[in-house]
């Protein structure tokens, strides 16, 4: 067997048994991913947050750098998509169905703790703050150095599109770096597979219960959530059989333009005033808090200050580091002819100013429940977080409308993902083929449906973050290593020219 071969087999291997052990016994999953997951935090924790800090430091320092004229790709490449296409494309990647998701969950999520330690309308604010950091700059730069690291060897060095080729091109006689790249490859699958399978399951939860809203129950039972999982399912085989096309980034486009429609819908039919002034305050708070929150951990506070870190914020910042691979090679793929300067402003800015207003409109709602209502979608977040955003569009009018979007939009979401992530997975597990075939593309879909599966068996999104979360950690190292492969590649090419 050859090196694309041993990797596709125990890589896959790997995820079969992850998803058989999740249904036969999803219990004993979850149990240890948790023990796992929380001793690592306790432990390296710190490391977290000190390499995703750096992480973005490191991009802030590129785009200003004399490095931020460098292009990705030859001298005279341009871009193939304008400005605002390339931005809403790689928000579509980045974020997804947990956009639709955590609209309105998460910041009273944050509200309900908070709330214990501090007076309302300060709680308010640092929910929408705490919020604004998970899905910030600081996600998007855990993106930005994965995508450019491979952007930048893969159009200016002539490597394969995959993890390792950064470190083995650097480093083309050593021994060792044929083994690191080569666990970093693996590592890269797996971090994909897991943290996707986590979307499939809160995708499914999420329309199941949209679906049960206009039913008019009170819960998605197990009969819809199996029904909707396998309509997914049946979804996105077909087109993991045909050649990755113009279809799938119309239906991610039209998942976007449903996701923007509901925000100015949300703020002209919601408490205007109030959403907009959230909408600013979010973003001037989180300006002048984002880079100092990055060197936080919370570990002078007490236990369950320091519980809550572990379970959102550390939690946050592997997810998004599950994801780096997967949406790193879809970034590089689409910003070839860019300057590093353009990529880390376009990358880091542009879906995090979207982020803020998503927030700003969908979580004011709920905080303007909180604070001037009668509190009932804070409640709803302590006993059926799936729900809240249908119990938000409930209140506002053309319900039936805005939930059949909201339900279309995440759909869309979930398939476009898998679909994209089963292509990235046979291009990482066939040596970098960037068009693999139709067996080994649905070979990845069945088992990353497998895991999906697994995950909605755990029954709960706490679970689903753990399983998220395991499959991360190791990865957290594969990502200094590529920022380290980075720099040192720009001093090259900056040496050589100088020469």
């Amino acid at each position: 067997m050859n090196r694309a071969q041993i990797t596709l087999a125990t890589s896959g291997a790997l995820i079969t048994a992850i998803g058989a052990w999740g249904i036969l016994d999803s219990d004993s999953l979850v149990q240890l991913a948790a023990q796992v997951v929380e001793q690592y935090f306790d432990s390296r924790g710190w490391f977290v947050m000190l390499s995703v800090s750096g992480m973005l430091l490191l991009c802030l320092w590129l785009a200003f750098s004399k490095y931020g004229n460098i292009r990705l790709g030859a001298d005279d490449d341009r871009p193939e998509f304008s400005t605002p296409s390339w931005i809403a494309m790689l928000f579509a990647a980045g974020m997804g169905v947990g956009l639709l998701f955590w609209a309105v969950a998460e910041p009273l999520t944050h509200f309900a703790f908070v709330s214990n330690y501090t007076p309302p309308p300060h709680a308010a604010q640092e929910a929408l703050l705490a919020t604004n950091f998970h899905w910030g700059i600081h996600a998007w730069a855990i993106y930005g150095t994965t995508a450019l690291t491979i952007a930048y060897f893969t159009f200016r060095r002539g490597t394969p599109m995959l993890v390792s080729a950064p470190i083995e091109t650097l480093f083309p006689q050593e021994r060792w770096a044929q083994l690191v790249g080569w666990l970093s490859d693996f590592m890269a699958i797996v971090a994909i597979a897991i943290g996707v399978g986590g979307s499939i399951a809160m995708g499914v939860f999420q329309v199941a219960d949209g679906i049960d809203v206009m039913r008019g129950g009170s819960r998605a039972e197990p009969w819809l959530l199996a029904a909707v999982f396998t309509v997914m399912v049946a979804a996105y085989v077909p087109p993991l059989l045909v050649d990755l096309g113009t279809g799938m980034a119309r239906l991610s486009n039209t998942a976007m333009i449903i996701a923007i429609f509901l925000v100015f819908y949300t703020v002209v039919l919601g408490p205007t005033e109030f959403l907009l002034n959230s909408i600013l305050n979010g973003f001037g708070t989180y300006i002048f808090a984002a880079i100092p929150r990055g060197f936080q951990t919370l570990t002078f506070f007490g236990s369950e200050v320091e519980t809550q870190f572990h379970d959102w914020t550390l939690t946050y910042m592997v997810w998004w580091i599950a994801w780096g691979p997967f949406v790193g090679v879809f970034i590089a793929r689409i910003s070839k002819g860019r300057t590093i300067g353009e990529f880390v402003l376009g990358v880091l800015i542009g879906p995090t100013v979207f982020s803020v207003i998503w927030f700003g409109a969908f979580g004011g709602i709920g905080l303007f429940d909180a604070l001037r209502g009668n509190g009932a979608l804070l409640e709803m977040t302590q006993t059926n977080v799936e729900r809240v955003t249908f119990a938000l569009l409930e209140r506002l009018p053309l319900t039936t409308v805005t939930t059949l979007a909201t339900i279309l939009a995440a759909f869309l979401f979930i398939v476009t993902s898998v679909v994209s992530a089963a292509f990235v997975l046979g291009t990482f597990s066939t040596g970098g083929d960037p068009d693999p075939s139709p067996r080994v593309r649905l070979i990845w879909g069945l088992l990353l449906g497998l895991l999906g599966a697994a995950m909605i068996l755990s029954g709960s999104i706490d679970a689903i973050k753990k399983l998220i979360a395991i499959g991360a950690l190791p990865f957290v190292f594969v990502c200094v290593l590529l920022c380290v492969c980075l720099i040192r590649g720009l001093r090259e090419e900056m040496s050589d020219a100088d020469r």
